[in-house]
């Protein structure tokens, strides 16, 4: 146990170094302690590793002192260079202190002596400049008392106190120039004599010109307007001007509306008489402004500008109010908004006409004319019109006096893409006016015009004459079929969209558009619609039947007139949309070349025209949406009524006593087809041939007929769902066909089923060929279903492994491959 405890002490006492010496090393400590050790063994390793670790530690030290002879030696070379820059250090002290000291001072004693001179030279040139100044104040002052007592010679007075402006307030107001200025004959302070002068010259042109312009002196006008800025009074000048030529425009004006006061009846007198006054304005600004700017400064014209607004304010507003009573507006607006349109409400009501009879001309009350008379009671269409073109005149010369006035005053700095409005345009009573007086009421009746117009046209609507359903019977109206309304009721709107969009304002524009889009989807889809639905519905009187011609023929033009309307207003849009030829050089843009499109050009303040365009494409967007969708289910209902059941018996009848499984080609009687009609036919190659010839004969017969009234569009539609549904058909029939087909059955089956195909979609020879490739894809079913039947072995083991023949029939499922496979025995 002591024995334990001396071992103990004894780690106790030299354990810790054994271990410290390991660490030093980083060497991975022994298995086992050397004072732990139980076994020789144990021992052994212990020592071998402890020898390791001391010759590891030898290896360091001596590398150390092998490289101390190097540190030393770069020691040496350090200690060598210390001392040689410590002699520099003392050279460079010295020539500092020694030689740069005195060079030092002197410089910094000529730096300041040229500093004192340049500012006492600065003191002498300021001084001889306000010597120079104040001669030259006393010269002006002299010069102007001299001109004004003797020759009074204004211009003379005028030039010296423009020269005198020119001098430093400071210098004018200064001790000094009041002590050296003053004379006897000009005893008063400097400032004193030149604002007297100035205030006195002032009164005087001031008098000048008013007698000028009395006399209607245009020489002294001139000579007195260019005096008033080279006295310091541009404001008053420019006032006093712009009250003169606002006397011309208000003189020029009142003779222009007492003049044709006995000619006002012209239906465009009063927009002649507002074109007059803004041509008469915009003929000021462009011919005085250059002498306003040359002697006023730039922009100075703004002024001037600004006071012929406010007397186009006075004598447009003259215009508008005489024209507002003259035109009795107001009693048309009311009438206007009391107009019940009778034929459209009645037109809407349930039964109010017998079903299944087409109208074919206008529908005058049996007593005559007097029920459209009494409809019109109270409002003249051709009065509407009239005014609506006059409004729309009086509109687009305010938009054209607004842009131009708005050229005018904008400044030079300002980016070439920013036109705005100035805002004592856009916020003058003439402004407000035009908006109340003229903008609304325009927005009102074109309303009423548009919907009267539709109206109109339904009561006048005629039906397209010498139509027929039969084939041999030539058509006598030259395509496209449709009732008279669409031309009538698609000027009209041509007529009001152009005309909106002429008068350059924004806001008719955005008014009348939706309202446009709302008329038409409303009235004229709507009114499409229920003659659709209650008067020629195509409806067979027998179960099996056919429906009576004239009511087919009555439902295929009006289907033609939805997609006839539809192409006029994407057109008339259109127009609107597309660019201009780039005809004047100011519609074309110089650095690129590209034309305008109308819209810039008539709508370039600020997003304006970005805003119509939007309205415009939103117009034939809904239209073209209800109307394709109403468009889509009349293709359904000829669809539905007039083709559909005879497919069936058309496709049956080509396949009439035709076998696909022939015995020996040998055998005379081994031909795939049976029981001829014709028994003279001998050759199988014609025998071969019967199933297309049947079809084609009998699908002409049907869609034929149907193709010479629809327009191509409209046709094109009630192709697609027809082949559609032919397709589906074939199909069915194709797999009725199971067990009934061998190989040869097979190649004549597929010849069969593509000359089917080919047939249904050369109906007509007025489809290209996108259109045709179209339709035949709706047969790739039943194409690539004979195809499967007609492979050899190896073909159709490669579409069962996937390989490249798999995708000539990739419309069908695996199990519908192997399905049509086992069609042929």
């Amino acid at each position: 146990m002591s024995r334990t405890n001396g071992h103990s002490a004894v780690n106790g006492h030299i354990a810790t170094p054994s271990r410290i010496a390991v660490d030093n090393v980083r060497d991975s400590s022994p298995p086992v302690d050397v004072f732990n050790a139980v076994s020789v063994a144990q021992i052994k390793a212990t020592l071998s590793h402890l020898h390791d670790q001391d010759a590891s530690v030898t290896a360091r030290l001596d590398a150390l002192v092998a490289s101390q002879n190097d540190f030393s030696r770069e020691l040496g070379r350090l200690d060598l260079l210390r001392a040689h820059l410590g002699t520099q250090a003392s050279t460079t002290r010295s020539v500092s202190h020694g030689m740069l000291s005195d060079a030092a001072a002197t410089a910094d004693r000529i730096s300041n002596a040229v500093k004192k001179l340049d500012l006492e030279q600065a003191r002498v040139k300021a001084t001889l400049q306000m010597v120079e100044q104040v001669a030259e104040l006393k010269a002006c002052v002299l010069g102007v008392a001299g001109s004004m007592e003797g020759p009074q010679d204004w211009e003379t007075a005028a030039s010296y106190l423009s020269r005198a402006s020119k001098i430093p307030p400071e210098v004018v107001n200064g001790a000094f120039a009041e002590e050296i200025v003053p004379t006897a004959e000009v005893p008063d302070p400097p400032r004193v004599t030149l604002h007297n002068a100035a205030e006195s010259l002032c009164g005087l042109f001031l008098r000048e010109f008013d007698k000028a312009v009395k006399d209607n002196n245009g020489a002294k006008i001139t000579r007195f307007f260019k005096l008033f800025p080279l006295i310091g009074r541009s404001e008053v000048g420019l006032e006093v001007y712009g009250r003169y030529v606002c006397q011309g425009v208000a003189a020029r004006a009142r003779t222009n509306l007492n003049a044709g006061a006995a000619g006002s009846q012209d239906g465009f007198f009063y927009a002649g008489a507002l074109t007059k006054l803004f041509e008469h304005i915009a003929q000021i600004v462009e011919g005085h402004g250059p002498l306003v700017e040359r002697h006023y400064g730039a922009g100075k014209m703004a002024r001037v500008i600004e006071r012929l607004q406010v007397e186009a304010d006075v004598q447009g507003g003259i215009i508008l109010d005489t024209w507002r009573d003259e035109r009795n507006i107001d009693r048309k607006l009311t009438d206007i908004k009391s107009y019940a349109f009778t034929f459209l409400v009645q037109s809407f009501l349930p039964a109010q006409r017998p079903a299944g009879t087409p109208r074919t001309g206008s529908p005058v009350n049996k007593d005559g004319t007097q029920g459209d008379q009494m409809e019109e009671e109270g409002v003249d269409m051709k009065e509407v019109d009239a005014i609506l073109n006059e409004m729309a005149v009086m509109l687009e010369r305010w938009s054209l006096y607004s842009r131009f006035l708005a050229d005018k005053c904008k400044d030079p700095e300002d980016n070439e893409d920013a036109f705005t409005l100035p805002e004592f345009v856009a916020e003058s009573n003439l402004a407000r006016k035009m908006s109340e007086r003229v903008v609304t009421p325009f927005n009102t009746m074109t309303t009423f015009f548009l919907r009267r117009s539709v109206e109109k046209a339904f009561q006048l609507d005629e039906q397209p004459s010498g139509l027929t359903l039969n084939p041999h019977k030539p058509l006598h109206a030259e395509p496209p079929h449709i009732t008279s309304a669409v031309d009538d009721i698609m000027y009209i709107v041509n007529k009001v969209l152009r005309q909106s969009v002429a008068t350059a304002q924004r806001n008719v524009v955005v008014s009348v558009v939706p309202t446009l889009a709302r008329v038409l989807g409303s009235d004229f889809i709507g009114m499409i619609q229920r003659r659709m639905r209650d008067e020629c519905y195509p409806r067979a009187p027998v179960q099996g039947g056919q429906p009576p011609e004239p009511i087919v023929l009555a439902f295929l033009v009006l289907i033609n007139n939805l997609d006839v309307a539809v192409d006029y207003i994407r057109r008339i849009v259109q127009n609107h949309l597309e660019p201009r030829e780039p005809v004047q050089a100011q519609s074309t843009d110089a650095s690129t070349g590209e034309s305008e499109s109308g819209l810039q050009v008539l709508f370039p303040l600020e997003d304006d025209a970005l805003a119509v365009a939007q309205s415009l494409r939103s117009l034939s967007n809904s239209f073209e949406s209800k109307a394709s969708d109403l468009l889509s289910d009349g293709i359904q209902v000829v669809f539905n009524n007039v083709v559909k059941h005879r497919l069936r018996p058309i496709l049956a009848d080509a396949f009439r006593d035709i076998e696909y499984q022939p015995r020996e080609a040998s055998d005379p009687t081994s031909t795939v087809y049976h029981n001829y009609d014709d028994e003279d036919m001998e050759d199988d190659t014609l025998r071969a041939e019967l199933v297309r010839p049947r079809f084609a004969t009998a699908w002409s017969g049907l869609m034929l007929p149907i193709a010479r009234i629809l327009t191509p569009s409209a046709f094109d539609r009630l192709l697609g769902v027809t082949v559609a549904y032919l397709a589906r058909l074939l199909e069915k029939r194709l797999w009725s066909y199971h067990g009934r087909v061998n190989a040869l059955g097979a190649t004549r089956l597929e010849r069969d089923v593509s000359g089917i195909a080919n047939a249904a979609v050369d109906v007509t020879s007025g489809h290209g060929a996108p259109a045709r490739y179209r339709h035949r894809e709706v047969f790739t079913r039943c194409l690539q279903m004979v195809l499967i039947m007609g492979m050899d072995d190896d073909e159709w083991q490669d579409v069962i492994q996937g390989g490249e023949t798999a995708e000539l029939v990739d419309k069908l499922g695996a199990e519908e491959r192997t399905r049509a496979r086992a069609i042929v025995r």
